[in-house]
């Protein structure tokens, strides 16, 4: 199941690095295209606010 961001989202970047298909796209929240997610959690380990959550 692919990962999505929510409204908790702080815009801190973190994930952007940690995303090894780079699916993350910044905006306000930030955004993962969820077709080209492979459900690894990099982006959820290193959220600071758990904004990274399953769908």
């Amino acid at each position: 199941m692919a990962y999505k961001i929510t409204d908790a989202c702080i815009s801190c970047s973190g994930c952007l690095s940690q995303c090894p298909t780079s699916c993350i796209s910044e905006g306000s929240p930030y955004v993962i295209n969820a077709p080209d997610c492979i459900s690894c959690g990099a982006c959820a380990s290193v959220c600071p606010v758990g904004a990274c959550v399953q769908e």
